[in-house]
């Protein structure tokens, strides 16, 4: 016979009857591993003390009964198979105390029952723990579960990078009951995963963790497998980061890697502080889950957060694109595209460093978040510095820790107050030339990954287009000047050439055109270019007296009626003369139309009233003031106040009623 080992605690006052129980379950096959107590102090000590296969307790003992003992094994919360063994118990407490817990009771007289009941109740205690174990089972499964789809419907709903670690990071807390949560990020240009939160862990711990090389985690995973446990990190001194743990107390963790895709995002890690703890396998199952749609979460709000940064920085590069075409004052355009480089590339301060092409020196142009004022007196030559550098090889030049080079910058005694770490610069570079450099600064340390540096180039390159359009612009804006001042100069040349052959009106044009500009502007019913086009018309008023010829325009007496027709002729000529020069064009109404007469008798057109221009109508009330007031060989010049009442007669005649009054109030006493 095999015996079979079980675990008796004996609640009994007789050694004789104990040993008597002992022998029948040995007889039964069973190797027993016994302990008497005979006080219930004593049974409670013993139920906490180890664990026992079943209770064999006599019913009547000195201080207390079977019921008694019977209710200190249900306070214990222990499932217990509870036999009562007596010499004698009536049948209605043995029934009360079945009714209360008890699984059976036997006789002393009759032990030989025992050994078959023993065996029933043993049995049924393993499938009740069965049972137990199977429902607990459903129970952890079920929360698991909830646990998954909890979390996956969290993660689901957010996009935000920092949201999805807290969310992560408090679910996993939630899930599996533990102190803390740490989620480290992989990055793959440095290849170093660094931590990102800490969730529940203290706050220096965080402060203190340094990034750890990729390899370092890969060679614990190919040993211990895709979960990593470390049942007490205190007083494993290989682990990286080991004197942190030691140092704030933390003993278990188990570390699992966020992977998707095959490829490693970062790390998921769940500590114990102040104590250990062994996982059960399905809970390691749950962390790995937990960490497949970390992986994800994080994964997608990765992507959401480049196309958000790729949306900031077409929408910057759209600000500076409008800022270019809105204004060709470059120092405003600067100003915003610092504004926008400060802004997307997360940077504190940013200048701008133009090129004087004749000196090859940079001078300082625009800046943004400085402390202070030093470095609007910079002036760097082509090679010189940083930015000298940059401009000269025409490539980005990067200081992320300027702290750790202080020699190789030139400009570090300006910087002193300002507490900059990190440099960059780049080259500002528009049709294949240096225009200027574009300085990034940060007062912290910088490892930009490369679409930062792409875009960094990019708004160099915007930059510089500025720049250019600006110099474009300004370069356009004097040839139009230089143009417009040789127009005029070439027209006022025709005017005193004009003058020179005409003896007679010596003067004669300068004067009109000074009076006609005053009475015009006082009108008020001329724009800044209209006023332009009416100064052009009135030097060039007689311009079609060129096809005049000597012996009728310098004619010392008066004219034939044949030569009155080839005189009249004149403003045709003019017309002729000034229409193919579209500059002059706009300037054709007093030329063509200042012989015109309000009663329509006025020549070349016969124009009547407002058919005339009004440049022309005001231009004939100065034209006849000026030709009466001038002396002729033929005649003196008039007084002002018989040319002023000459005027007013030919009002509604010859001259526009409303001009001859604009013009006699301009005047004023002169024409009294």
């Amino acid at each position: 016979m095999v015996n079979t080992p079980i675990r008796v605690l004996m609640v009994e006052d007789s050694q004789d009857d104990a040993n008597q129980i002992a022998h029948e379950l040995r007889q039964g096959g069973y190797e027993i591993a016994s302990r008497q107590v005979h006080t219930l102090e004593a049974l409670r000590a013993a139920l906490t003390s180890q664990a026992w296969d079943l209770i064999l307790c006599d019913h009547s003992l000195p201080n207390f009964d079977s019921l008694d003992a019977l209710e200190v094994v249900k306070a214990s919360g222990l499932d217990l198979p509870f036999i009562i063994v007596s010499g004698a118990i009536p049948r209605d407490l043995a029934l009360t105390a079945m009714r209360r817990g008890a699984r059976d009771f036997v006789v002393k007289d009759d032990l030989a029952r025992l050994a078959p009941i023993v065996e029933r109740e043993l049995r049924d205690a393993e499938m009740r723990r069965e049972r137990y174990r199977a429902e607990a089972q459903v129970r952890r499964n079920a929360a698991h579960a909830e646990a998954l789809a909890r979390t996956a419907a969290r993660l689901n709903a957010q996009l935000d990078f920092d949201a999805v670690l807290q969310a992560v990071c408090e679910e996993t807390v939630h899930a599996l009951s533990v102190s803390g949560v740490s989620i480290s990020i992989y990055d793959p240009v440095s290849t170093e995963i660094r931590l990102a939160l800490a969730y529940g862990l203290p706050a220096a711990y965080a402060q203190s963790h340094q990034p750890v090389l990729r390899a370092e985690y890969e060679e614990y995973f190919r040993r211990f497998g895709p979960v990593v446990v470390v049942p007490d990190a205190r007083v494993e001194t290989t682990l990286p980061s080991a004197g942190l743990y030691a140092r704030y107390d933390i003993g278990t963790i188990v570390c699992t890697g966020l992977l998707r895709g095959g490829e490693l995002v970062g790390l998921l890690s769940v500590y114990m502080l102040g104590e250990t703890r062994t996982f059960a396998a399905d809970e390691l199952t749950l962390l790995k889950s937990l960490a497949d749609q970390a992986a994800q979460a994080i994964a997608n709000a990765r992507l959401f957060a480049e196309a958000r940064r790729r949306l900031a920085h077409v929408q910057a590069l759209r600000a500076i694109d409008t800022a270019i075409t809105a204004s060709l004052d470059v120092r405003l355009t600067l100003n915003v595209i610092l504004g926008q480089v400060t802004q997307e590339l997360g940077v504190d301060a940013a200048d701008v460093l133009l090129l004087t092409p004749h000196a090859q020196v940079f001078e300082y142009a625009a800046g943004r978040g400085f402390r202070t004022q030093v470095l609007q007196r910079t002036r760097l030559r082509l090679g010189e510095g940083h930015a000298g550098l940059a401009a000269l090889e025409r490539r980005v030049v990067s200081v992320p820790r300027l702290g750790e080079q202080p020699g190789d910058f030139t400009r570090a005694p300006l910087l002193q107050n300002e507490n900059f770490v990190a440099y960059f610069a780049a080259p500002l570079v528009a049709k294949g030339h240096v225009k200027g450099v574009l300085e990034v600064f940060h007062r912290a340390p910088l490892n930009p990954e490369p679409e930062w540096l792409d875009f960094l180039e990019t708004l160099a390159g915007q930059a510089a287009i500025a720049i250019d359009n600006a110099a474009l612009f300004e370069n356009l804006q004097r040839s139009n000047t230089e143009l417009s001042l040789a127009y005029d100069e070439t027209i006022e040349g025709w005017s005193r050439a004009l003058d020179l052959r005409d003896k007679e009106t010596e003067g004669h044009t300068q004067r009109v055109t000074e009076m006609t500009m005053r009475l015009a502007q006082a009108s008020g019913a001329f724009s800044e270019a209209e006023l332009t086009h009416i100064r052009r018309g009135a030097l060039l008023h007689d311009i079609g007296k060129m096809g005049v010829p000597d012996g009728i325009l310098l004619k010392p007496g008066p004219l034939t009626e044949s030569e009155w027709e080839v005189m009249r002729q004149h403003p045709k000529h003019a017309y002729d003369m000034l229409a193919p020069i579209a500059f002059l064009r706009p300037a054709l109404d007093i030329p063509y139309s200042h012989h015109e007469k309000w009663e329509g008798t006025g020549y070349p057109r016969g124009l009547r009233g407002e058919a005339i221009p009004l440049a022309a109508r005001l231009f004939a009330v100065v034209d006849v003031w000026d030709a009466l007031r001038s002396d002729r060989p033929y005649r003196p010049g008039w007084a002002a106040a018989k040319v002023g009442e000459h005027i007013r007669e030919q009002a509604g005649k010859h001259f526009d009623p409303r001009a001859m009054e604009m013009f006699l109030g301009m005047m004023g006493r002169e024409v009294e």
